[in-house]
């Protein structure tokens, strides 16, 4: 009974719910526009990114990794070093943008009270014009991605109202991502942008399947048969995926895969709502405009 109550509910005011995601990129531009005014990128960059020092120390001692920050007296990203197998700490990792290595290297003695060396200690300089220039590189990449999806849409629809419907529910995916990650204060390394060149695939994945059953799957099925059908289906791909992905940053003990699947489970949260509210309302208006209903 509830679920339909639900499907009568959608049926009803999905018109008026596909504007839900559009306020949604809407906060979103300003989230990011705010971000870029007062800090000058449009999120919080890692050492990968913008350059700095990464430095991984072997240790069985606890750290007060709060009271090693207000050591260190520069902004600095402290987090553990795990055994990936067996989850055992190792020690910790140092992320620092405003030092240089010798000077880390002497204020963690200074601090842990031992002479570091290549047996307890290793260190990774990324140049600051390196890191820029690799940034570049990744939004472009970024966004030559994004053009071939835009064109592989038009190319397989033909019609202009679906398929920019499906590139609109690409951007809120991205968008909004980006700007829930600024909210939580998370910041990105390159693999974040690697998250975010998968959030495309995932949000065009889910909105060709609604698309192509609701265009050309018709069969003298009613319309919001064909929708109900696509969510179905959709939701049980993405609920599958968001369950692994959880998992992953759960369990897992990899910093890098953590950001990528926190980044990656955000991201299909929003593409539920920007395909089945923005996307579907768009291909109703569309499909009563041209009576293929």
């Amino acid at each position: 009974m509830t679920l339909e109550r639900i499907e009568l509910f959608y049926r009803k005011n999905l018109l008026k719910l596909m504007f839900i995601p559009l306020i949604a990129l809407v906060l979103a531009f300003i989230i990011i526009g705010f971000k870029f005014a007062n800090t000058g990128d449009f999120f919080d960059k890692d050492v990968t990114l913008k350059g700095g020092i990464i430095a991984s120390v072997y240790t069985n001692n606890e750290i007060d990794y709060l009271q090693l920050e207000e050591y260190l007296g520069v902004n600095s990203v402290i987090r553990n070093l795990a055994d990936l197998s067996s989850g055992r700490n190792l020690g910790f990792i140092v992320e620092v943008s405003d030092l240089k290595g010798e000077e880390l290297e002497q204020k963690l003695e200074e601090y842990l009270k031992i002479e570091l060396n290549s047996n307890n200690f290793s260190i990774e300089e990324t140049d600051s014009k390196l890191g820029e220039t690799f940034f570049k590189q990744l939004l472009i990449a970024l966004m030559f991605a994004f053009v071939l999806m835009a064109i592989s849409v038009f190319v397989t629809f033909r019609v202009f109202i679906p398929s920019i419907a499906v590139i609109c529910s690409a951007m809120i995916d991205i968008f909004v991502t980006l700007a829930i990650v600024n909210l939580l204060g998370l910041k990105i390394s390159t693999a974040g942008i690697v998250a975010f060149l998968l959030i495309i695939g995932y949000s065009v994945d889910t909105d060709i399947l609604l698309t192509t059953n609701v265009l050309r799957n018709k069969r003298d099925i009613p319309l919001y048969a064909r929708i109900k059908r696509s969510i179905k289906t959709g939701l049980t791909m993405t609920s599958c995926t968001m369950a692994a992905v959880a998992l992953g940053y759960i369990f897992g003990q990899s910093p890098v895969f953590k950001e990528m699947f926190a980044i990656i489970f955000i991201a299909l949260f929003v593409d539920i709502f920007s395909t089945y509210l923005t996307n579907a309302g768009w291909l109703v208006l569309y499909c009563k405009k041209k009576g293929i209903e």
